[in-house]
């Protein structure tokens, strides 16, 4: 049944961290009915739900949730616009940008319950009959762990989405200068044997380079190995770099994954010529920012690949926007069979399996998320 939104709440969730981040928050939308929806976003727990509490001062800084509350759900638009304009004063980007993104997200699941639809059907419609993702696989080591060290660890991970009948998977190059180029050479060759030719290989480079030439050099002793793209190659801001660096090299360049709105990854896709814009689910705006996005990405002749180091909670927003989004031909995924993080492990409950390499897309309404009310209780106290 529709009604109107009633209440907005971001629950911090902090849990013990390892070398990889796990904290998030849950943002919680309910309508009048009792109905509530589900998203997430980006940024350090409390500096969100203290963000989520400013007080309304004037035209242009209003508490966030009071631009949603009183309005209808469904509205997606609409209810985008109205949050974005109460972050002019405190510069329409970040914190109030990943706010939005966890509301937005909310909405999509709140309205399609209402409606008795899954979220995709909101989002436009399924445009892919399959769900293809690319797994990421970061293994859990120490920060200076050696490259061969890296490499054991790997092997595990790699059998296992061997196993699974993945198309493609992500390995990352561990922030270390102590590393030569010449050995990242050596060490994504090792890891290409490893996982063979059947899959497609996707590098995270986590922002390794200031010089576009040694990035250059470097992959260019890989254009054999066949890399699928290149991500976080060069320091994010360097729009000038990641041209020359597009420009010089055969492989996929990525870039934007921590850039906020579509005015950000339209500077992007006119600056650089990049492949590949990854703009975030929890950070750029949400899934309505995420449709627009993808419209230029379309008109640049660019995949959108959204980057995904969340929960379940946002995988159930991936895999319904993956259905939806034409123009690329894999969405990232955090799978908790390749990532022992305790929040991907237990904050959701139904995460589909993986069928030769495919995941399904869920019919419930909504984004059909099933939260582990017991789990969420139990590292934050609340009440749902």
């Amino acid at each position: 049944m529709r009604a109107n939104i009633a209440s907005v709440e971001f629950i911090p969730v902090n849990v013990a961290a390892t070398n990889w981040s796990e904290n998030t928050v849950i943002v919680k939308v309910t309508d009048e009915n009792g109905l509530y929806g589900l998203g997430e976003a980006d940024g350090p727990p409390e500096c969100m739900k203290a963000f989520s509490e400013i007080e309304n001062e004037h035209k242009w800084l209003n508490n966030i949730k009071d631009a949603v509350i009183g309005y209808d759900p469904l509205e997606f638009r609409a209810n985008w616009n109205r949050m974005y304009n109460t972050t002019q004063w405190i510069g329409m980007r970040g914190l109030g940008l990943f706010a939005i993104s966890g509301i937005d997200m909310a909405l999509y699941d709140l309205a399609g319950k209402q409606l008795g639809v899954p979220a995709y059907k909101l989002m436009g419609g399924a445009q892919k009959s399959k769900l293809t993702p690319y797994f990421t696989l970061y293994p859990s080591v120490a920060a200076n762990a050696s490259l061969s060290e890296i490499v054991e660890a790997y092997k595990p991970l790699i059998e296992k989405a061997k196993v699974n009948g993945a198309k493609a998977v992500k390995v990352c190059i561990i922030p270390n200068d102590n590393i030569t180029d010449k050995e990242v050479v050596a060490y994504l060759r090792e890891l290409r044997e490893i996982i063979g030719w059947d899959m497609d290989m996707m590098v995270d480079c986590l922002y390794r380079w200031h010089d576009w030439q040694k990035a250059r050099w470097t992959f260019r002793q890989l254009e054999d190995i066949d890399l699928y793209f290149i991500e976080a190659c060069l320091q994010h801001d360097d729009l000038i770099g990641h041209q020359k660096l597009a420009a010089a090299i055969n492989t996929r360049l990525c870039g934007a994954e921590m850039s906020t709105t579509r005015f950000e990854a339209l500077e992007w896709l006119e600056k650089t010529g990049v492949s590949v814009i990854q703009s975030d689910y929890n950070r750029c705006g949400g899934i309505t920012e995420l449709l627009r996005i993808a419209d230029m990405c379309e008109h640049h002749n660019a995949q959108l690949m959204p980057h995904n180091w969340k929960t379940g909670i946002t995988a159930a927003a991936a895999r319904h926007f993956g259905k939806v989004c034409h123009i690329s031909e894999y969405i990232e995924y955090l799978h908790p069979d390749f990532w022992q993080g305790a929040l991907t492990q237990n904050l959701t409950l139904n995460e589909p399996a993986i069928i030769d390499g495919e995941i399904a897309v869920s019919e419930q309404a909504g984004l059909g998320i099933e939260l582990n009310i017991e789990y969420v209780k139990q590292v934050t106290g609340y009440q749902f």
